[in-house]
């Protein structure tokens, strides 16, 4: 009894040791989030060494993880997945991560919080732990913690200015729906749970390919589980506090919402999908699911219609640049779907590198949002009459980042639609296509209302030239560049997206 004991604690403490040695980026990130409290606490009045700490954390944090790549492995007794997939998800984090602290450094209405700013980056450092966590969780209860801490800190940055009435409004409706929608999916996942008698998602896999009961429960758990990720992800008929919420948050905040917050939700939705439905015997990795009395491909395909549809045609009536823009992330993350869709690797390699792509030309057009609020203090459409000649420099980077968006070339926009349509068109749904293109052009009308109002409106009244700062041009630069560069030349994204793509599967 000693013995087993003993040989019981010795591989214990190895598995521990082996979990940690991989946890490292985490750890960093961990450290860094002490840190910065620290020095907010210390430096009350700088208003920069917070964010800088953060950079130089996150930056940190991708270096050791580009110096130590990381073989695929379990951790934490298969609660946690080291793999190419999660790696790359880590890696938009910190991206995104970076480029928000930078805007938050230009942003008026941050610093004219009356607030300390360093709260907001230790809020920004929690939430990107939450996301590192679920990018790699396979473990029910930890895809909901890590969920939850993304969700509890992304309340909070939502109402960061709480002096601004709209602000606070955004703040109250995003922990309504919030609590509202990880409610349901507990509740899904006891279902599960009291099905399977597993949290695990590969023992969950092993479960459902064995199952010959009633369909209906799983079907309803696997429904309830959805509804949690659809809230993530902005995804209709999941995506009522989008609109409110992009637009009364901080522009930074949107921003990062908008693109961190729903690669996450992306990340742990096609996990559980292809981990706990595909069948590892069928040698045709199209076919995941094992449960036929409900198609998941089409359920999934519902939801990417309704996204890309209601997005684009409400969007069309919206005069707040900003609500424009939340309703076109609607519609993204219906163009995204279709990359679900397709059930297969070619599909997440699409999705993988919509994602870059969308990175770019989302965080582009909110900087130039937010620099044209700086000097306007205004988000509204009309307020756009004639900028394209007061601010040259932000009229063409604008222009650019909305023909991105609409998915047209020579933009890094059009490689990331054209590999969706591809993946969608190898899984022969050609009806899907057919209505993601329909849903591009529709897109391209409230997009060009922008740049209409830019160059084409207000030529004839007189105005001084918005002068900006080199730091905020120097990042208009660092967006747009990419944007046209990755358009022409596509390589390494590609590359990188296909070593990235596969989802670990072995015990």
């Amino acid at each position: 009894m000693g013995n087993l004991l003993s040989l019981f604690l010795e591989q214990y403490l190895s598995d521990l040791h082996k979990s940690f040695g991989m946890f490292i980026p985490e750890i960093l990130l961990i450290a860094t989030f002490v840190v910065v409290i620290l020095l907010d606490l210390i430096f009350q009045k700088s208003k920069y060494i917070a964010g800088t700490a953060a950079i130089v954390g996150l930056t940190a944090t991708m270096i050791y993880m580009l110096v130590s790549p990381l073989h695929e492995s379990f951790g934490f007794w298969q609660m946690y997945v080291f793999d190419p997939f999660s790696t790359f998800f880590k890696y938009l984090f910190l991206i995104s991560g970076i480029v928000v602290i930078l805007m938050s450094f230009l942003s008026d209405e941050l610093h004219k919080s009356s607030r300390s700013i360093g709260e907001f980056y230790t809020l920004l450092l929690g939430m990107t732990i939450g996301m590192f966590v679920i990018a790699s969780a396979s473990n029910f209860i930890l895809i909901y913690i890590a969920l939850e801490t993304m969700s509890l800190s992304s309340y909070v940055l939502a109402g960061y200015t709480k002096e601004i009435r709209r602000s606070s409004e955004a703040s109250l409706k995003y922990v309504i729906y919030g609590s509202l929608s990880s409610g349901i999916m507990i509740y899904g996942i006891s279902i599960m749970f009291g099905l399977s008698g597993t949290l695990n998602l590969y023992e969950l896999n092993m479960f459902l390919s064995q199952y010959t009961g009633s369909s209906l429960p799983v079907i309803v758990a696997g429904l309830m589980i959805l509804v949690g990720f659809g809230y993530k992800i902005s995804a209709v008929p999941f995506h009522f506090w989008t609109p409110d919420v992009y637009e009364g948050a901080p522009v930074a905040v949107t921003a990062y919402l908008s693109v961190a917050s729903k690669a996450a939700g992306f990340a742990v939705l096609m996990r559980f999908l292809k981990t706990a439905f595909m069948d590892p015997v069928v040698s045709d990795e199209n076919v995941w699911t094992m449960l036929q009395a409900v198609d998941w491909r089409f359920v999934i395909a519902i939801l990417s219609v309704l996204s890309m549809t209601l997005g684009n045609l409400v969007a069309l009536w919206q005069t707040n640049v900003k609500r424009i823009l939340a309703y076109s992330a609607i519609a993204h993350a219906g163009y995204l779907l279709m990359g679900v869709v397709a059930f297969s690797t070619i599909g997440n390699m699409a999705v993988e590198v919509y994602f870059i792509s969308y990175l770019i030309m989302n965080f582009g057009a909110f900087l130039v949002v937010q620099l044209i609020a700086n000097k306007t203090g205004s988000e509204e459409l009309e307020d756009y009459n004639g900028l394209g000649y007061k601010a040259p420099l932000l009229g063409v980077a604008m222009t650019i980042f909305l023909v991105s968006l609409t998915g047209l070339p020579p933009t890094i926009g059009f490689i990331g639609k054209l590999y969706i349509f591809k993946a969608v068109l190898d899984s022969n749904m050609i009806w899907l296509a057919v209505v993601g293109i329909l849903n591009s052009v529709v897109s391209l009308f409230y997009y060009a209302k922008i740049f209409r109002n830019m160059w084409l409106r207000g030529m004839d009244k007189e105005g001084a030239m918005l002068k900006y700062s080199l730091p905020a041009k120097l990042m208009v630069y660092a967006l747009a560049v990419p944007a046209l560069f990755f358009g022409i030349y596509w390589t390494p994204i590609l590359e990188w997206a296909e070593h990235s793509v596969k989802i670990f599967i072995g015990k």
